[in-house]
């Protein structure tokens, strides 16, 4: 498997300008509003997106021009807003290690900050007069909203089947993904693969979400400690679905009891991911996940082999393969 530094190695210099490129999009003329932004852009993650939009407009023929740097832009900056917006719905303190915006500087500006970069993302595409890649970013933010309001809606009757778990997961996670690997093809004139990286994209990002659905039980397989954070927001994902539906009546009793009344007790909570682990609902979700991982690299084989290739497929094996 290629390291994260070999899977940046065709795109070193994409991603090192990108970084400014991105702060700027974001600037404001606001002081408050652009001390935020600032603070925002120095907990920075693994610039995963980023990476998906240079290595597939690379791997398409593209040699890192403005077009790209701005379908980088479109969807950093829905991401960013997404993950401000999810800080204030979540109540969380932190972010990456950091204090989350909400914590520094209250829900109201939050909300506002995270509708800013919303408008920078849209407003970015339209001044690009790339109206391809706005569609491609408003129909993201739809199924965003929908995903997260279908999983509240399911999180209160528990009644998710595994198929309503996939349209949860394809609109919430998937979708940005899938605007990552369609938003490079337009960049690059590739109107003619932008379906198909969608549908890349959108597969990568169910694996991806099932990775994070495992990680809160710990792997179950060989690495990390369960956190059951899940079980304490009543999320219900792939793992706790295969034990709900594969285990007897007695165990199917006791989770939703812990689910519906002792999610905030930690012995209950260290009960659940025991159950979930012990039904094999962490095997099948990693069963699952590497079905769809496998699924996404059979769409990438009649590409001609080049690094950026290479490193795609290596970007993919890391979402399967990561430690956190």
């Amino acid at each position: 498997m290629l390291t994260v530094k070999e899977i940046k190695a065709p795109i070193e210099q994409e991603l090192k300008e990108f970084e400014s490129f991105f702060l700027d999009s974001m600037r404001s003329n606001v002081p408050l509003l652009d001390k935020i932004i600032h603070y925002i852009a120095k907990r920075k993650g693994k610039q995963i997106r980023p990476m998906f939009v240079f290595l597939v407009a690379r791997m398409l023929g593209g040699n890192g021009d403005n077009k790209t740097f701005s379908a980088a832009a479109l969807v950093e900056l829905l991401h960013t807003a997404t993950l401000v917006h999810d800080d204030v719905v979540d109540d969380a303190n932190e972010r990456r290690g950091f204090f989350s915006v909400n914590a520094l500087w209250k829900n109201k500006i939050a909300v506002l900050v995270g509708d800013y970069l919303l408008s920078k993302s849209l407003l970015a595409s339209i001044d690009q007069k790339d109206f391809a890649s706005l569609e491609v970013i408003a129909r993201a933010v739809k199924a965003m909203s929908e995903g997260e309001l279908l999983q509240l809606e399911k999180s209160r009757t528990l009644d998710i089947t595994e198929e309503v778990y996939f349209e949860v997961i394809r609109k919430k996670t998937g979708s940005l993904i899938a605007a990552c690997c369609e938003t490079a093809a337009i960049s690059v004139e590739r109107h003619d693969m932008a379906e198909r990286m969608r549908k890349f994209g959108e597969t990568i990002g169910l694996a991806f979400q099932i990775k994070d659905d495992i990680f809160d039980y710990g792997d179950g397989i060989e690495i990390g400690k369960p956190t059951g954070n899940d079980i304490r927001e009543r999320k219900v994902t792939m793992p706790l679905i295969y034990a709900l539906n594969h285990s007897s009546i007695t165990i199917k009793k006791e989770l939703i009891s812990i689910l519906k009344k002792y999610n905030e007790d930690k012995a209950k909570v260290r009960r659940a991911v025991q159950l979930v682990t012990e039904s094999g609902g962490v095997l099948y979700a990693h069963k699952r996940m590497m079905e769809l991982k496998e699924e996404a690299l059979a769409m990438l084989h009649d590409i001609p082999e080049s690094p950026s290739k290479l490193a795609l497929i290596g970007l993919v094996e890391y979402t399967t393969n990561r430690l956190k």
